[in-house]
């Protein structure tokens, strides 16, 4: 039997554990967290991405990230449907993909992992421009995955930018031997 939450209400360990897709929309459990579950979840992609990159090369690693993509559409518009709100607060697989995207492409290095991170926090919380307008338009689990793309998609355009411009900055960062 599938327990659905009422409208707007929080779900709770038992709804978490009550689908396979509600567990990973839910970021195993990140999604439950009372303040910033979005946040969370994010975070939740740092040991994920570590883990990954130890056991994975370069091809291995872009198909999980495909394949974490393309069935978190799936599992973020069942888990939305069953909670009565598409893209409810605590559904962050959204964020935990979208975030090893970045990590993915971002340099090594805990400074760059952390400005990427708040980039891209900033990016999908502040929503700003194309991001809006997408998370507008698509609706169900492609509109809830989108909008994190795109935030993701940005985050990545400034740290490129950051990162040409580093050999002007010189060793004011510390990160020029990247």
């Amino acid at each position: 039997m599938i327990i659905s939450v009422r409208f707007g209400a929080r779900p709770n360990l038992r709804f978490l554990f009550n689908h396979p897709s509600h567990l990973i929309a839910l970021g195993f459990g990140t999604g439950l967290a009372p303040v910033a579950p979005g946040t969370f979840g994010t975070l939740l992609a740092l040991p994920m991405f570590w883990v990954l990159s130890l056991h994975l090369d370069s091809t291995a690693f872009l198909i999980v990230l495909g394949c974490m993509v393309v069935g978190g559409i799936w599992v973020c518009e069942r888990t939305g449907r069953d909670l009565g709100v598409e893209d409810h607060k605590s559904i962050v697989w959204d964020e935990t993909a979208a975030f090893l995207i970045v990590l993915f492409f971002t340099p090594g290095g805990p400074l760059w992992q952390a400005g990427a991170f708040v980039l891209f926090r900033l990016f999908d919380i502040l929503k700003p421009g194309p991001i809006r307008i997408i998370e507008a338009r698509l609706r169900g689990g492609l509109g809830v995955m989108a909008d994190d793309l795109a935030a993701a998609f940005f985050t990545l355009v400034c740290l490129t930018l950051f990162k040409l411009l580093v050999p002007w900055l010189g060793d004011w960062f510390g990160l020029t031997t990247v």
